[in-house]
């Protein structure tokens, strides 16, 4: 069984922080944005990343601050519109008994905390009180989710009307929870991901890769460069192959666990 992320109450684990290279990730991700138009709100091109610095000295230039810098007045310049939320579908697939399955990627949040608290029953993480997974959930940057919807035969083209005149789940519809990420963030230079997973009955066909390089874009294109995460050690090669990498420059990710 493969686990994508490591955030777990369980006692203290060797885990490593990886660290994401904007200028490793290639524009050629495996499931590019133009898949399925009628679902899509707008193609947005990613803004070229341009990442001079090396890792800790860009960190290091949100928190050295020269005291006596004169401080600028406010720009006049309109500031530029933040990227809006996705949702498209990503994968579409035909069942033998005529039923189609769309697999839809979106960041617009909306994602149940019993949904999440059966998906991770089944990707076998400790459960969480449901409490603190809505907080962690309302409090993230982003939240990335993936959802399988089947639609009986026939019903293809009434449910896509039907979906594009609102923004509510058609009812007919067999919905469920197959994957998710979320990342925190300061909103200005770093970010974290955390708690990516996918149920184990869609692994393998690359949904965790595509759920991770589309919130590492959806992070990029909102101009946040520094981007890392907690990773078990069965998992690291997946992340390298994504760009991560383990200790840049020698930095090393601490932690701190309550001793009782």
């Amino acid at each position: 069984m493969h686990i994508y992320g490591a955030v777990s109450p369980s006692p203290p684990r060797v885990i490593l922080s990886l660290f994401c290279c904007p200028c490793q990730i290639s524009n050629q991700l495996q499931f590019p944005c133009k898949l399925d138009t009628d679902f899509r709100r707008g193609i947005r091109k990613l803004k070229g990343s341009h990442v001079t610095a090396a890792f800790w000295e860009s960190i290091k230039s949100g928190l050295l601050k020269n005291p006596t810098q004169v401080i600028e007045a406010p720009s006049t310049v309109e500031e530029e519109e933040e990227p809006l939320p996705e949702e498209f579908v990503l994968i579409e697939k035909t069942h033998p008994d005529g039923s189609i399955e769309q697999i839809i990627f979106s960041s617009v949040g909306d994602v149940d905390v019993n949904d999440l608290e059966a998906l991770c029953d089944k990707v076998g993480w400790p459960r969480r009180p449901l409490s603190k997974i809505a907080a962690a959930l309302k409090n993230s940057y982003m939240v990335a989710a993936l959802h399988s919807v089947r639609k009986s035969p026939g019903e293809e083209m009434m449910n896509i009307l039907v979906y594009l005149e609102s923004s509510l789940a058609e009812e007919n519809d067999q919905k469920k929870l197959i994957g998710m990420a979320r990342a925190t963030s300061d909103h200005a230079f770093n970010a974290t991901i955390w708690d990516v997973l996918v149920d184990p009955d869609y692994q393998g066909q690359g949904l965790g890769k595509a759920l991770v390089e589309k919130l590492i874009r959806a992070l990029l294109q909102r101009d946040i460069g520094n981007i890392t995460l907690f990773a078990d050690s069965q998992v690291v090669e997946f992340y390298r192959n994504l760009g991560f990498e383990p200790d840049p420059e020698g930095i090393k990710g601490m932690f701190w666990y309550p001793k009782y």
